[in-house]
């Protein structure tokens, strides 16, 4: 077997037992999504890092027990009746656990797609849809088959779905923005698939800078969805933090009969931001809407009819805020939520996924290994509780440094966490950010943090002699914070444990028969030389003519092509949608490679194994 071939086989069976590609502890619970059972007596946790959902019953304030189920749970439902539990298993390739409640076991297992994130069952009990992630796709399973029967294509990883009552829509948040990061409008979007077409009949796009989607929530009465997401501001030079700079934080509510956009509003204060939403429930009596903020550990709970009271304010024209005149005003004003929202401290780290039995909100907090309780139906501030769903396990120092690269609240303001940036363990968030360590003017795609303590210098232009310096100079030029040197060692603890994920290209995790006559036309094109394996990157910067500007003739590094099925745009500002566009629209005089007189047919199997790597 052949060097590459044998290192990306050892990386699958690797990845099996991790979370998102990062080495993990199975001492950890990582609890990350919850659900409650029919009549709220009980809720289900799963705790990704346990292969387990913990059974909490909400009398006793306790888990009862805990049911095993397959590696990586990370997205729950209950059919109709409470009596069974669909489980998603974000393993490669992804199963549906189906767990029989009262046996307390998982009864049959349904093959799904590349890292299935969410799971929803539909109205009638026949369907499931499977959000697959990294196929960018959602698997329509027929559950009286067990099979997957049809898959429609989104636009970029989706990680949540909602179906609305009559089960004819089912609304899908897609994680990252889709397209070229130098273009106007750079933005993640929520897909609209006709569930009898089996199809996508609509994008709706989120504002400009939109990006780490996260959670949806339909309201009791099916008219509204909501989204949480992250709004950055990347148009702006990174030269401050205050008044959201550089990152906000967001609500979007969609109309769901008329499918459009109503409006986005921020979920942060004028001088404190609320990082990182997560998670979004709405009450079932439809008076409240509940998200949950993973950087700054907090809910907010936010008065639903005086929400879209005031938004159809200002829809009309009426002046609601002194930032907010207009309907185009609204997602940029800090203050829109005031006297509609209370922002509540949770007593846990990492809140993500969100339930609410009767006035009590349930979150599920990742870092902490417990289940955040607080009873929002007080009249006066409550308090809120963490109970611990197990034994309490001494942190790690790679665990303290995942907790760290997450957490807003080390940053100035709570605006943002190393993890608003960089979505879905340390990788990409697809937008180009104007970052000072290079000059002004000119804007650089995100990279992902993979492999870059193995592969210096940092950054596209080189201008950090290794990740080490970048994760120091991130903290106190993008945090705008001095935090201990211990901080900083535990983040590069954590970067250097993160591991590939296998490509989606990949067939039973190797290469395709197009890969690997790919592979030969990779080393006699000559893109071997630059990118050689196991890195695929000779650690060089080279002048490939595609500087702009004062950039005219500027080195850039070369990026290493481990995981780029997953971090494009790509180039140093984000021009090229595809690899196929790198190596041909912007292969100029063949600095990429020598392209230029491949065939169709070879440019094509050269293209399968760069994405297969």
């Amino acid at each position: 077997m052949r060097q590459a071939t044998a290192k990306r086989v050892l990386w699958g069976c690797l990845v099996l037992g991790m979370v998102c590609g990062t080495a993990q502890s199975a001492d950890y619970l990582s609890p990350i999504s919850v659900v409650a059972g029919k009549g709220g007596d009980v809720l289900y946790v799963a705790e990704a890092t346990a292969g387990q959902v913990a059974v909490f019953d909400t009398a006793a304030g306790k888990v009862s027990r805990t049911i095993t189920v397959s590696q990586r749970p990370t997205g729950l439902a209950l059919s109709a009746d409470g009596k069974t539990l669909y489980v998603t298993s974000a393993t490669v390739p992804g199963k549906v656990d189906v767990v029989d409640i009262a046996a307390g076991k998982v009864v049959r297992s349904i093959a799904a797609g590349h890292t299935p994130m969410d799971v929803v069952v539909s109205p009638d009990g026949a369907t499931l849809y499977v959000c697959n992630q990294f196929n960018n796709n959602v698997g329509v399973i027929d559950l009286a088959s067990g099979k997957q029967t049809a898959t429609v294509a989104v636009l970029r990883e989706p990680m949540a779905a909602a179906v609305t009552g009559d089960g004819k829509y089912l609304f899908v948040v897609n994680h990252l923005p889709a397209g070229a990061a130098d273009a106007d409008y750079a933005a993640a979007a929520v897909s609209v698939v006709d569930t009898a077409q089996k199809k996508a009949v609509k994008h709706l796009q989120l504002p400009n800078g939109s990006m780490g989607a996260r959670g949806i929530a339909m309201s009791p009465d099916g008219k509204h969805a909501y989204v949480t997401h992250v709004l950055g501001r990347y148009q702006l030079p990174t030269t401050q933090l205050e008044r959201g700079w550089m990152n906000t934080n967001a609500l979007t509510i969609i109309d769901v009969a008329g499918q459009k956009v109503v409006n986005t509003v921020l979920v942060d204060d004028v001088d404190l931001g609320a990082a990182n939403p997560h998670g979004v429930v709405c009450t079932a009596d439809g008076k409240t809407i509940v998200v949950t903020h993973a950087g700054t550990h907090e809910v907010s709970v936010i008065d639903r009819a005086a929400l879209h009271e005031k938004l159809a304010k200002v829809a009309a024209g009426q002046k609601v805020s002194d930032a907010s005149s207009s309907a185009d005003d609204v997602p940029n004003d800090l203050a829109f939520l005031v006297g509609l929202r209370r922002r509540l401290k949770l007593a846990g780290n990492g809140p993500r996924g969100v339930a609410v039995v009767g006035t009590k909100v349930y979150a599920a907090e990742y870092f902490s290994d417990s289940l955040g309780v607080i009873d929002i139906g007080s009249s006066v501030r409550p308090r809120a509780a963490s109970i611990p769903l197990g034994d309490k396990v001494a942190l790690t120092e790679r665990r303290t440094g995942e907790m760290l690269f997450s957490d807003a609240t080390m940053c100035f303001q709570y605006w943002q966490s190393c993890a608003s940036c960089h979505p879905g363990e340390a990788r990409v968030d697809a937008l180009n950010w104007d970052l000072m360590n290079d000059g002004l003017g000119n804007p650089k795609n995100t990279k992902s943090m993979l492999v870059a303590h193995k592969t210096p210098p940092a950054m596209v232009s080189g201008v950090r002699g290794n990740a080490e310096a970048a994760v120091r100079s991130g903290i106190r030029f993008i945090l705008f914070a001095v935090r201990p040197e211990a901080e900083a060692v535990a983040i590069d603890t954590y970067l250097k444990s993160l591991e590939p994920v296998p490509s989606p290209y990949l067939v039973d995790g190797k290469l395709s028969e197009s890969a690997r006559r790919g592979e030969k036309v990779f080393k006699d094109a000559g893109c071997a030389r630059c990118h050689p394996s196991p890195l695929y990157t000779n650690l060089q910067k080279y002048d490939v003519g595609l500087g702009l500007g004062r950039e005219d003739g500027m080195e850039f590094d070369t990026p290493t092509l481990v995981e780029v099925w997953r971090t494009a745009p790509y180039l140093h500002d984000g021009r090229a949608t595809t690899i196929g566009e790198v190596l041909t629209r912007f292969n100029k005089d063949d600095k990429h490679g020598e392209t230029s007189k491949l065939s169709d047919k070879d440019l094509a199997d050269l293209i399968e194994f760069v994405m297969s790597l």
